[in-house]
């Protein structure tokens, strides 16, 4: 789990505009970690974290786009059914409101990538990272249980 910068990108809704974009992305080896698009009748947001916000406004600024950057949470998640609805419950339970989110297709080891958008992202952090350790806490005193119990039985 860490903060990214996640930028919105303002496109006239016509062909080629998200194209162009993303080329332009692609020549400078600009990695997208996670991606939407929405649209209006008029133009489209596309949000997007990258490995290199650096070289993204770099690239973004060039083609002079209008741009708006904010902090996101992004939240390693497994990849099966309520995997996110477990992170939704956690930071609702602590009033922390998710405004947007989106997930990845897929990320290391056969996980996915959740990206939130929420008022608090430390707090967020903070709440999903005490949320983890319990987890944690609990699996490892279980595992010990079990290898105490087969150690008996033998």
């Amino acid at each position: 789990m860490h903060i990214e910068t996640q930028f919105s990108v303002f496109l006239i809704n016509k062909p080629g505009v998200l194209a162009q974009t993303l080329n332009e992305l692609a020549k400078e080896k600009i990695n997208i970690i996670a991606m939407t698009m929405m649209d209006s009748v008029e133009h489209g947001v596309l949000r997007l974290v990258t490995a290199s916000s650096t070289k993204t406004r770099k690239v973004l600024q060039q083609l002079d786009s209008s741009v708006n950057e904010s902090e996101v949470l992004c939240v390693n998640l497994s990849n099966n059914s309520g995997a996110l609805a477990e992170v939704a419950s956690k930071l609702s339970k602590a009033h922390i409101n998710i405004s947007y989110a989106y997930c990845t297709a897929g990320a290391r080891g056969g996980r996915t990538t959740g990206v939130l958008k929420v008022a608090d992202v430390k707090k967020a952090m903070k709440v999903l990272q005490k949320n983890t350790q319990k987890k944690t806490t609990k699996k490892n005193s279980s595992r010990r249980i079990d290898r105490a119990s087969s150690g008996r039985r033998k």
